[in-house]
């Protein structure tokens, strides 16, 4: 089990919006790559990233940010947002992104999904939102008409390295994990699933250690660590436990 420090860009700044929102963004830190640089001070192993302006331009905005970050910390990084096609997946594998999360062209082509997958193995995950179990798209803007478990069955042998799976009604609002609704897609897969959206307090991890979340490879930690609800060394030294004790 992974926990990722969430970092979401929004016009170069470190923000975390409250259900996908972009009216609604706090700005947590004017330097990203400080922040980065916090977390991996505080001991994280792996750093979630996603360029929110890119998730609604199509197109990466916040590459001077991502980049910043990239030179601060050795820590590996994945990104999801803007990222739609094979060219965009190569540069920023190339400028030394470890995974990139492939969201809405997820739903819209997934023909890229499956040429990504096999050209780079184990550096493409597919990130699914859903709203009220369907897949919302273009940075939530949309909801589409699919579930997240018929998206996800699309890439069963498609060598997808994992699902980043958010509950958009529960992400920045603090409400706790959708922790059924991951569970249940990730016992319905074989692809590893990140849970993502709610994550609240030293509660949700203890919970995400439960037998009945072994499936989950990781979660995504956000507003949570941001406004101090959750002690990085008491979360972290909760999962080296686990870790040890299996």
């Amino acid at each position: 089990m992974i926990l990722f420090p969430a970092i979401d860009l929004k016009n170069g700044q470190c923000v975390r919006l409250e259900q996908g929102d972009m009216a609604r963004a706090t700005v947590f830190n004017l330097d990203p790559a400080a922040q980065s640089r916090a977390f991996a001070a505080q001991g994280f192993e792996y750093l979630h990233v996603v360029d929110l302006d890119g998730a609604f331009a199509g197109k990466p905005v916040n590459a001077l940010a991502v980049e910043a970050m990239l030179k601060a910390i050795n820590m590996p990084v994945q990104l999801g947002g803007g990222i739609r096609d094979l060219a965009t997946v190569e540069a920023w594998l190339s400028k030394g992104i470890s995974r990139v999360i492939i969201g809405t062209a997820a739903v819209r082509d997934p023909e890229l999904v499956k040429k990504a997958a096999k050209k780079f193995p184990g550096r493409v995950a597919v990130g699914l939102d859903a709203r009220d179990g369907k897949v919302a798209v273009e940075g939530w803007a949309e909801t589409s008409e699919v579930t997240a478990l018929e998206i996800a069955r699309r890439f069963e042998d498609a060598g997808v390295t994992a699902i980043v799976f958010t509950d958009v009604a529960r992400d920045g609002l603090l409400k706790g994990l959708n922790l059924d609704a991951t569970i249940a897609l990730a016992e319905s897969i074989s692809i590893p699933v990140i849970a993502s959206g709610g994550l609240a307090s030293i509660e949700d991890v203890k919970a995400l250690l439960a037998p009945r979340a072994r499936k989950l490879a990781g979660a995504i930690a956000g507003r949570a660590l941001y406004d101090g609800r959750l002690d990085p060394a008491a979360a972290l030294a909760l999962i080296r436990d686990a870790r040890t004790a299996a």
